[in-house]
């Protein structure tokens, strides 16, 4: 038994050798797990905010604490961006669907630009308290490269002058008054 999405149809493949009520009852049973595995896929605004402040309080000695934090649409070269003046968090809704940890490196990266709003050795060592920071990164960078983003060396000691040199969240980018991360 088996069920997957076609657009906005849901197939739903079950053995011919079930009684109706049989199918019914897998149809359905399949049908919660579905849903149940795209909710936490597709975690909403609300789950975001919560999720940062424990990544906050856990990576950051919860000195990071975003007034908001929500998912945009129109992020297409970053994977987030924060504006530090009035607490604020958005990551691009290309990260839903992949895995959380991926997703909580991008939130810790943006809190930390909370705190800190360049690329400069503080930034990173606060960023790296992330054990699976590295990891998520070079997840982010394939599916750059892939997507075919331009990239950038983002190796941390590269930005000496704290402006915003490309890091793997946002490939190919300076950014002028916030700080995107």
């Amino acid at each position: 038994m088996s069920a997957y999405r076609d657009g906005d149809k849901v197939v739903v493949m079950v053995p011919s050798r079930l009684s109706k009520a049989e199918e019914e009852q897998w149809i359905a049973t399949i049908l919660e797990r579905l849903e149940e595995r795209e909710r936490r896929r597709r975690p909403t605004d609300a789950y975001l905010q919560s999720r940062a402040r424990e990544l906050s309080r856990r990576y950051l000695d919860g000195r990071a604490d975003p007034v908001s934090v929500r998912w945009v649409a129109n992020q297409r070269a970053r994977w987030g961006s924060c504006t530090p003046d009035d607490g604020t968090i958005r990551l691009s809704t290309r990260l839903r669907g992949m895995p959380g940890w991926v997703v909580d490196y991008v939130l810790v990266h943006e809190l930390a630009h909370l705190l800190i709003p360049g690329h400069g050795t503080d930034f990173w060592e606060l960023v790296g308290n992330y054990p699976k920071a590295d990891r998520a990164r070079g997840y982010l960078e394939g599916v750059a490269a892939a997507a075919h983003l331009p990239l950038e060396d983002d190796a941390p000691e590269d930005d000496v002058t704290g402006v915003h040199q490309g890091d793997g969240l946002h490939p190919g980018g300076e950014f002028p008054r916030e700080a995107a991360g």
